[in-house]
């Protein structure tokens, strides 16, 4: 009985002592050297019950009071915050929205604890091209604002701008290429042009 209470322990103490918040099934087995799923997803189910973990979406398991920027990259993969949200955080975008934006390969919107997380599909090329993309530690992918411009000019061509100062448009311009699409070529040589 001691032993089974102490393995039960181990997985709270390797979740609580990584960097990350926020967990799938496969990480916390990576993360223990558990390979019996069945096993780990009773431990956890153990511990979501007795307040020491969260399992706000099925198959995720989280810390108290985890990073909402974390578990949007791990909702669906491949992901990258993107869009709205990032030019809202620089100063391009002045109109409030508490919805955190992410880029992937299907279109959702979800609500976990009160965030809403709205999903915005983009083609496979675009989504696994790095550049202007900002891997963090704790497994957040987050575009650079220059970046998160292009997407949304991408997916939103009609899209209206408060404020272009805080972009490097040498960045633009060296990102603009991966998106192939000589109309995006127009509109942002005329933003900048008129802006």
């Amino acid at each position: 009985m001691f032993s089974s209470q102490n393995n039960k322990s181990d997985i709270v103490l390797a979740i609580y002592t990584d960097n990350r918040t926020v967990f799938r099934l496969k990480d916390i087995a990576l993360l223990t050297g558990e390979t019996n799923f069945l096993s780990i997803n009773k431990k956890l189910n153990y511990h979501v019950k007795t307040g020491k973990l969260q399992n706000p979406r099925k198959g995720v398991y989280t810390k108290l009071g985890y990073n909402q920027e974390e578990m949007a990259c791990t909702i669906f993969t491949p992901s990258y915050i993107s869009l709205e949200y990032v030019l809202q955080k620089a100063g391009i975008l002045f109109q409030y929205d508490s919805r955190i934006s992410v880029v992937c390969n299907l279109s959702r919107s979800v609500e976990l604890e009160s965030q809403t997380y709205l999903f915005r599909k983009i083609k496979g090329e675009l989504l696994i091209n790095t550049s202007g993309i900002i891997r963090k530690d704790n497994q957040i992918n987050i575009a650079s604002p220059e970046r998160a411009f292009l997407d949304l000019i991408y997916l939103s061509p009609k899209y209206y701008f408060d404020n272009l100062n805080p972009l490097n448009k040498e960045l633009v311009f060296k990102f603009l290429p991966i998106y192939q699409s000589q109309a995006m070529n127009k509109k942002v040589t005329k933003l900048f042009k008129n802006g």
